[in-house]
């Protein structure tokens, strides 16, 4: 195969899958409820760095339309809503909130990915622990492992 066939085939490919649908639905479902908050800021921190994929009002990028880029945060966005969602408080499971300070603490959120195209959500060392601390007031503590 020469440059100029495998150059046709791969641009044929990338306009074949921009017909396939899943990640292309940029409707955000109705919020049932919402955490109540310790403050606005732990609100807006939270807003800032979690709520794309955490509450059910994702701010889609404009990317968000090309595949496969739109295939992975359909797929993000899925996996954040049904792990932790704050726009469907109440209708998860019990302690729902528990392990998000954690999961900010040990810094496995934000996923360092997303901060890339969102620089507003790479939090500075004060601003995490804020959103640290307002999350365990306003989700509580998750219990400590016994060892």
């Amino acid at each position: 195969m020469n440059f100029k066939t495998v150059s046709v085939a791969v641009i044929a490919a990338v306009v074949a899958i921009q017909f396939i649908p899943y990640g292309k639905d940029h409707t955000n479902p109705p919020i049932v409820s919402e955490p109540q908050w310790d403050s606005p800021r732990t609100k807006e921190l939270f807003n800032r760095a979690c709520a794309d994929c955490h509450s059910n009002e994702t701010a889609y990028p404009w990317y968000s339309n090309i595949a496969p880029v739109s295939w992975l945060i359909a797929h993000d966005i899925d996996e954040g809503r049904e792990h932790f969602n704050v726009s469907m408080w109440g209708a998860q499971k019990k302690n729902e909130g528990e392990d998000a300070a954690k999961e900010v603490r040990e810094g496995e959120m934000p996923i360092w990915f997303y901060t890339i195209p969102h620089p507003e959500a790479k939090l500075s060392s004060s601003e995490k622990q804020e959103l640290i601390s307002g999350l365990e007031k306003t989700f509580g503590k998750e219990e400590e492992e016994e060892k």
